[in-house]
């Protein structure tokens, strides 16, 4: 059929033509036309809005013909296909879905048959249901019966948003053929029983047995458990051979122990004081129980698949893109192309799944090229209440709390978490879903909280008549169990059997996680072991032959035949093949691609990503390059070899939270990796902050884990206001403690090249911030020459340049940096002045105190030592430069330490470019005495010749 017909297709005449071609392109789309496609697709989504018309006329129903033309079988039998498909858009209203029966449902007209004007003669009529359900003919009292226990029984199925017509036909065959409701075996039934014990008895005995203390019970949702299990197990039979999980508080106890397999007596200990695996040495800090993470190891049917529970911080949310990032490295790892071979699985509350904004980057993150995993299987464990006393009607402004995930037409099953075999049943159809369709699905398990916000809590202050239901209701294991012995598939005996054997392991520490085994594939699994013991001062070979950097620059500057480049972009190649050359200084641009390839050619993987990142926000990177005429892009750094590491420069959404929390959680899972995040602005940072606090600055202390990321944020001052100046320093030195992480402001190209290489050729795994220049990248004092490439390393401070320096004569210690060194620079050349020496701290934490000692011991005669900077004075790093174990560390009783730079200010910059001028011209000769130094402090030597106190 090429084409509709004109108006005649609406006539009587054509009806059970038209009706043969819906029915065949109900079972099969593409099996009509596509204009036949595109109309039957229409009357899908109007049939949610159809209304019936007004009496004595009959329904026009499903818009298949009109009601003056068509018979009265006909405009019942379409009166039918209406009905069903009104089911299919919301007979989720209309679930059994909450166990407390809190909240009246919705009455939904076209649910019912009085909305078609059928009469009870009509309902031992037979019609054709035109769908997947079997038989096609049946009595409409029975097609009634079908479409309420397939979407209006303890699943709600949330599906026809989805645009993709083949996806919307897999989930209803799925969930008509089986009325929406399983049928499983007694072994299978017996397999969710144990489970469901295993949930339940833990939570008592635990209540028991550590009264009162902390836990976050998951008791009223104890179907999370053989919902897990039946997520692993499956997952194993399909090919799945790593899953990481990430969730917040509730039930993280239980999962710890039920599914991952941490075993009991570790828990116990943690309750009872203990600090928990996490601290790797006595300066670590651990972390409370129910925010500490496991790995394991579980047999399936199809394989061994390795389980790993992320650490999470009180932060909720903000674990999903962390686990994305994760699944992505061992993903890469294994080369898995698929995506099927490491699921991600993200356990969330209500109130966080609909009230946090990570939630929604993470899901606008799920289907990018740089981010992507495949598809994650969302369980939300959904209290019906926020933290304490939130009701719905206050945490979210939609009916639903995953009406979120819609943005990225997920399918969405609401099931009712008293009925664990639906829950067990949607968790493989969820499952199946994501690996048919490499696409996030949702699993909004309705239940309630048992115990409060915790056990500490008492919720019935403010919730009374929620914390009545409750205590009135009985548990999911009683509710299961009397199910079993009615259908006579179990008996008391043996469910007393299930429950003491199970506690009879917890007390003798055995396992409880199933079929917890030793025997795994270890070959893609992370090795941190040879990071254990470095330290931030190990010397490693950073440079590279000069013949090394002419074959590289080579490759990276070559473009592929009829690629006609920007003529801007052209003479910036241009200048690297001369630069690679020696025939000019090299430049930032060129510093770190060189950077990069070196590491590319030696083996190492690079990830690059931020907003802008391909170009460079500053049009100084240039990675990946774009052919003028047809618009192709090409990407140098993925053509240097044969069979090389994979580079990936990826321009990211516009997000600082869930980008950098991803490229977190990669390099946390891919140790020999340079993973690198960079802000547009080093400002942007800010939307960040709860990455920086709670995983890259502490991440190690609380947690014991490692991560190598490396941030860039471009900082300086330059005229262009409070919001593209400063980074925020301050903040980071303040996060700064035990060398957590690295602080670092490079002031050369060849500074940046061997700091790159540095951090992965290293023994030494720890997060390195780098302060990254703007105005540097062209200015004219800032280039390197090669043989800084060729030889040396990274310098973690630097000396005096100017050869009429004489040091015996010097009287006053400049010390800086970043960008202002060369204001400083440029102004004391120009004003002829020698006694005084400029000195670049290029790493500002771990501070290197033997190195600044060394330097300042150069200047016998030097009095006053100044620390210079661009920020507000109660910014950047002044205060941290009066620490004890830096600059002042490192003086002696002839020193007077003083300070240049701006005063105090609440904002980072000015807004006028004339006053950020002034401003800067005043800073500049304060420091080289052109004007009045501030002199904020005299030092006395204590007796054992360290500094004392101010």
């Amino acid at each position: 059929m090429s084409a509709i017909p004109g108006p005649s297709h609406l006539y009587s005449g054509n009806s059970a033509f038209i009706e043969h071609i819906y029915e065949r392109y109900l079972a099969e789309p593409t099996s009509v036309g596509a204009q036949w496609q595109r109309y039957f697709a229409s009357l899908d989504e109007q049939a949610e809005t159809v209304s019936p018309p007004p009496a004595p006329q009959p329904s026009r129903a499903a818009g298949i013909s009109d009601q003056s033309q068509l018979n009265t079988d006909n405009k019942k039998q379409a009166s039918v296909l209406q009905l069903i498909n009104a089911h299919r858009f919301r007979g989720h209203q209309q679930a059994e879905l909450d166990p407390l029966q809190q909240y009246q449902r919705p009455q939904v007209p076209e649910l019912e048959p009085d909305y078609y004007r059928f009469g009870p003669a009509d309902l031992t009529s037979v019609f054709n249901t035109g769908s997947l359900f079997a038989p096609d003919e049946l009595p409409l009292a029975e097609i009634i019966d079908i479409v309420k226990t397939t979407y209006c029984r303890t699943i709600g199925a949330e599906y026809m948003h989805i645009n993709e017509t083949e996806q919307k036909r897999w989930i209803q065959k799925r969930l008509e053929e089986t009325r929406g409701y399983p049928a499983f075996t007694r072994d299978k039934r017996m397999r969710v029983l144990e489970r469901v014990v295993a949930a339940n008895a833990l939570e008592e005995y635990l209540h028991r047995k550590y009264v009162g203390q902390k836990r976050f019970s998951l008791e009223g949702g104890e179907a999370l458990i053989p919902l897990l299990d039946e997520v692993v197990q499956c997952s194993g039979e399909l090919g799945v051979r790593e899953a990481v999980i990430g969730m917040a508080h509730r039930g993280r106890i239980n999962v710890l122990i039920n599914t991952i397999g941490k075993l009991p007596g570790e828990l116990f200990g943690e309750f009872e004081g203990g600090s928990g695996p996490a601290a790797l040495d006595s300066s670590a800090s651990g972390d409370v129980k129910y925010h500490l993470g496991y790995s394991s190891d579980i047999q399936t049917a199809g394989g061994v698949i390795h389980l790993t529970l992320a650490f999470n911080p009180s932060h909720l949310e903000i674990i999903d893109p962390v686990v994305e990032g994760s699944v992505r490295a061992r993903q890469d790892r294994r080369g898995d192309k698929s995506r099927n071979q490491v699921l991600p699985v993200l356990i969330h509350g209500d109130a966080a799944f609909a009230g946090q904004g990570v939630v929604m980057e993470t899901f606008n993150l799920s289907q990018t090229r740089g981010y992507s995993t495949g598809g994650t299987i969302h369980i939300i464990i959904n209290n019906q209440i926020g933290f304490t006393t939130s009701d719905p009607l206050d945490s979210r402004s939609t009916l639903y709390c995953t009406d979120v995930a819609k943005m990225v037409q997920a399918p969405i099953f609401h099931v009712n978490g008293d009925d664990p075999e639906a829950v067990v049943h949607i968790a493989r159809l969820a499952l199946d879903f994501r690996m048919a369709f490499k696409k996030d699905v949702v699993i909004d398990m309705i239940c309630y909280r048992r115990h409060g916000h915790s056990e500490a809590d008492e919720p019935a202050a403010t919730q009374p008549n929620m914390y009545r239901k409750i205590r009135q209701h009985k548990n999911v294991r009683q509710l299961y169990c009397e199910q079993l012995k009615k259908e006579q598939v179990v008996n008391d005996t043996e469910i007393r059997a299930i429950r003491e054997a199970y506690i009879a392991s917890l007390e003798s520490n055995k396992s409880v996680a199933g079929a917890k085994t030793t025997n795994a594939d270890t070959r893609f699994l992370i090795n941190y072991e040879p990071f254990k013991n470095g330290a931030w001062d190990t010397r490693v070979e950073t440079c590279i032959t000069s013949t090394t950097v002419q074959r590289l620059t080579a490759k990276f500057t070559a473009v592929p035949e009829h690629f006609e480049l920007h003529p801007t972009v052209r003479k910036i190649m241009a200048q690297r093949q001369k630069m690679g050359a020696g025939e000019v200084d090299i430049d930032w641009g060129y510093a770190e691609t060189l950077a990069y390839a070196a590491l590319l050619h030696e083996g190492f993987p690079v990830r690059l990503s931020g907003q802008d990142s391909g170009r460079g926000t500053f049009f100084h990177r240039h990675a990946v390059i774009h052919d003028q005429k047809s618009g192709d892009k090409y990407l140098p750094l993925q053509a240097l070899k044969d069979a090389q590491p994979s580079f990936l420069v990826i321009n990211s959404i516009l997000s600082e939270e869930a980008v950098l929390a991803f490229d977190y959680g990669y390099s946390s899972s891919e140790p020999n990796a340079l993973v690198i995040w960079e802000a547009q602005f080093g400002d942007f940072a800010n939307g960040a902050q709860v990455v920086f606090d709670q995983f890259i600055s502490s991440c190690e202390a609380k947690w014991g884990r490692f991560c190598g990321l490396v941030v860039f944020l471009p900082h300086g001052y330059d005229g262009q206001g409070p919001e593209h100046s400063s980074a925020r320093l301050e903040r980071f030195l303040q996060l700064c403690a035990r060398e957590n992480m690295q602080v670092c402001l490079p002031s050369t190209p060849a500074q940046m090249f061997h700091l790159l290489r540095r951090q992965v050729l290293r023994p030494y795994r720890k997060p390195l911030i780098v302060m990254t220049p703007k105005s540097l990248l062209r200015h004219k004092l800032s280039t390197s020459t090669l043989d800084k490439i060729t030889s040396g390393g990274f310098q973690l401070a630097l000396d005096e340049i100017d050869d009429d320096i004489d040091r015996n004569k010097v009287t006053r210690i400049l010390i800086c940096s970043g960008k202002v060194y060369y204001d400083l620079l440029d102004a004391r050349r120009e004003n002829g002045i020698r006694n005084i020496a400029i000195v670049r701290l290029e790493q500002l934490f771990p501070f290197p105190m033997d190195e600044m000692k060394r330097v300042i011991n150069n200047y016998a005669q030097a009095t006053e030592v100044v620390w210079v900077q661009e920020e507000p004075k109660n910014q950047g790093s002044w205060y941290y430069m009066q620490s004890r174990g830096t600059m002042i560390g490192c003086l002696s009783k002839q020193h007077v330490f003083g300070y240049a730079g701006r005063f105090y200010s609440a904002s980072p910059a000015v807004g006028s470019m004339n006053l950020h001028l002034a401003q800067q011209k005043q800073l500049v000769e304060d420091a080289l005495q052109l004007g009045k130094m501030e002199v904020t402090t005299h030092l006395e030597v204590t007796h054992n010749g360290e500094p004392g106190d101010r």
